[in-house]
Parts: C-alpha cells; structure tokens; sequence
C-alpha cells in the first residue's frame, strides 16, 4: 500500500475517532506518535502507530472500541507507559488508547474499606488519598510513583509489600470492562466475599489488554498499620542472604517488605545515590514488619539472621524510607555505554538459594555482567545482565544465551517466566516453555471469544 494511501486512511479514522473524542485529543502528528509508540520494554524502536487517543470517559473507550473493530484495526490500550515487557509497545498502524486522562478516584468508602478509581489514577495517589482514613492500597511496584491502578490491574503487579498483602489480583474486587465490539461490562461485586458465576474479575486481571479494556476499577482497602520496623542485614554474599530469607520463613515471621538485592545492585545504588552499602556488606536483606507486633516480630528475625552470621540493623524514620526508596530503584538507570536486560522470574522459595547460585554460575559461564534483586519473600527474582555496548553482536548473543539459560533453569525448578511484569510482547519466546500446547490452544480460545476479530492487543501476553 501506498504511503498516500496510507495517509488517507489514517485521515478517515481520525475523522471518525474525533465524532466523540474532541479534535485535541485525536494526535496524529509525529512527535506525539514517537513519544506514546513504545514502553519501557526491552525494544530498541518500536513501529509506529496510526492514530493516539486520549480518552477522558468511559463513552470515548466505546467509540474509539467500536471504530477500530468495524474497520478492523489494533487497538493498543496504554495507562503511564512504564510497562517492561513490551505490553503497550505500539503495532503498525494501530490506535494506542491512552487512558492517562481517566484519573480520577470516584469514591472512597472507608466503613466498606474499599474504593472505586479510573485506569488512570497513579498508585501512589490513591494511597495518599486513604491514608487520612487509616486505610492503604497494599499492591505498591517500585514504579508506585508512577504508574497507573490500570497499568497494575493490567500485568498482574505485584510490588514491596506483596509477600504480606497479595499482588493486584488480592486487592481487585470489581471491574468496568469496555469489550472488543464496545460493550460495557461489570464483574465482581462490592463485597469481599462472592462466587456467583465465573470468576471473571480474576480472569481479566493480568490479561494485558487482551480481552478487553480496563476503565474501572473497585478495590479493596487494608489498614494502615499503626507501626512498622525496619532491619537491614547484611551478609557476605547472595547465597547467605538467600539462606536468610528460608530462616526467617522458619522462624514462623510474615514480613511486610522482604528485599534482597545482591553485592553490584548495592554498588550500582552507592554510586548513583551516593549511599555506602556495599562498604556494610556483599548482600542485603532489607526487611520490614508492620501492625501492633511490628517490635516483636522484627526481635525474632533479627536473632534468626544474626544466628547465620549477618550484620543486622535497626533503622527507623527518614533512613528507613531512605533505604526502601534504594530498592525501589534498583533497577538503575539506562546507561549509554551499556546494553542491560532485566528479568522477572519466580521460583518456590526452597529454591531460592539454589537459583542465586546457578545465576551466579550462569554470567560466569557467558561473560556476562550480573545483578540481583528479588522480593525474596514471595521468590520474585529480578536478576539484570548487561553488557558494554562495546562488545557488539558478539556481546547480545552471549547476551540471550544467559537469558535464555535462566528462564530454563527457573522453570526447571518449578518456577515461571513472569512473576508480575506480564509477558508482554518480549516474553512470548519463552511461553511455550511453561505452558504446553494444550493449555495455549484453550488460551486462544478465550482470546477468540472475547475478541473475535483480534483487535485487543494482538501478538501480546498469549501465544
């Protein structure tokens, strides 16, 4: 096809999208189509999209639906855009449906302990909202400053607190779905209990976009605990601290916050932060309890890592907040002279130990540079390998063979290939490896009645 016609085209569906959506909110000029085209996946460029729609109602979600299914075009649905799988990256020719603007928290019912918000609405904000009330939103990713309730609600996030409270799908009780032909649905219900039918709330929770769009979402809330106590540990290396982690489940403790992140996480973090951790040790276990035996509970884990041979400290106030924001950093910043990529597996946590070790053994192996984050407490690793750009093909190439090693390895122990990040676009060479043909040939199946013509983000989160 002609680029001019093309051009015509793309002319006649904005026209169409801006019968309900106002003229300013239909971009189709190049800057806006390069800025929303791509997240923040592991892609070097991303193919551009045709039209990007920034929907403020439920009724432009609809419209927008509806146009593209009748001329049968993609629809990429998109909240901050700080997905790491390639989840939002635009298709050719698509329509990216922003829903940044859909941000407003409808209702806060405190007696109920739950809340009502838009797909927009930052994580972090919501939590800023109820805390007044004594109440907190528990799922909080390391990007809660940032991303979206929908973006969370969307892959299935997970975050800090998630080895005590559960990831999105614990806190997610009803939702607002606009499906593939523009129908509004409601799941769920408004109480914590209910079996009714098919769980169908669960099911659209993690699912990417896939089935249908997101612009609603009812969740529950949890007291905001009345203390908390922080303790860092250090040991001398990941497979300690990885031991520290089984000790503590031994000892019968259920840590709020359970972090591990290894000897290069901590320099990385020294240098950037100018913090001295990794003077205070080669690992760190960074644990946190909460509610009225906050005290108690963190006396029992301090003897248990003590007992190991860790350096454990008490750290209260701003230091305390200092270092989870570390960890919540951890990941680095993108750095011109290297080329990294990040992974998102999970393993049993009696593999824990394990699966650091063979990490280890593997960017040795490859000559590969490694670092290690995990939210121990639920065995979500993040392991990161890079390489200098310098090193060329040759470097990419040792590169995936590291990768792919560790998502077999982690699958060999029981484990999956995403703990919270979704799969995305960047995941799919790896899902036949965890689910078998019978069980994607029904996942197709599902896609296919909810989406019969394909146009809910294709090519992402199932094979």
């Amino acid at each position: 096809m002609s680029l001019s016609k093309d051009r015509s085209l793309n002319e006649q569906l904005a026209a169409e999208l801006r019968g309900m959506v106002h003229p300013s909110r239909v971009l189709s000029d190049a800057a806006s189509l390069v800025h929303y085209s791509r997240d923040l996946g592991p892609f070097e460029s991303a193919p551009m999209p045709a039209i990007v729609v920034l929907a403020e109602s439920v009724e432009e979600v609809q419209h927008s639906v509806r146009v593209a299914g009748l001329r049968r075009v993609a629809v990429v649905p998109r909240g901050a855009g700080t997905g790491l799988s390639g989840g939002a990256m635009a298709l050719q020719g698509c329509i990216i449906l922003s829903l940044e603007r859909m941000n407003r928290i409808l209702e806060i019912r405190p007696m109920d302990e739950m809340a009502v918000v838009e797909p927009g609405v930052i994580n972090a904000d919501l939590n800023t909202a109820v805390e007044p009330h004594g109440l907190m939103y528990a799922p909080d990713p390391a990007s809660h400053r940032i991303s979206t309730i929908g973006g969370n609600v969307a892959t299935n996030a997970g975050g800090l607190r998630c080895a005590k409270y559960g990831v999105t799908r614990d806190s997610v009780l009803a939702l607002d779905v606009v499906l593939a032909d523009g129908t509004l649905i409601h799941t769920g219900h408004d109480t914590f209990k209910g079996v009714a039918g098919y769980d169908l709330t669960a099911l659209f929770v993690g699912s990417e976009g896939t089935l249908g769009i997101i612009v609603g979402i009812t969740v529950r809330l949890k007291y905001l605990p009345v203390r908390s106590r922080t303790l860092a540990a250090f040991f001398d290396d990941v497979p300690a601290a990885a031991a520290g982690v089984l000790a503590i489940g031994t000892a019968r403790v259920q840590p709020a916050v359970l972090e591990l992140l290894d000897g290069n996480t901590l320099q990385v973090l020294d240098s950037a932060y100018g913090s001295n951790l990794r003077r205070r040790g080669g690992s760190l276990l960074l644990i946190q309890t909460d509610g009225f035996g906050a005290e108690a509970e963190a006396e029992v884990v301090r003897e248990a890592l003590v007992n190991l041979g860790a350096s454990v400290s008490a750290e209260s106030g701003g230091e305390a907040e200092r270092l989870l924001d570390l960890r919540r950093n951890a990941r680095g910043d993108d750095v011109e002279d290297e080329f990294r990529v990040g992974e998102d597996v999970a393993v049993p946590r009696s593999k824990l130990v394990h699966y650091v070790a063979e990490l280890e053994r593997m960017a040795r192996d490859h000559n590969v540079l490694l670092k290690v984050v995990a939210h121990a407490g639920d065995g979500n690793l993040h392991p990161t390998f890079w390489i200098r750009t310098s090193e060329g093909d040759a470097g990419l190439a040792r590169l995936d063979s590291a990768l792919d090693e560790s998502i077999g390895a982690a699958l060999a122990l029981g484990g999956t290939i995403t703990g919270e990040h979704g799969v995305g676009e960047y995941k799919l060479r790896w899902l036949s490896w965890e689910q078998g043909a019978d069980l994607q040939r029904i996942q197709r199946g599902i896609k296919q009645l909810f989406d019969p013509h394909g146009i809910l983000n294709p090519g992402r989160a199932i094979a």
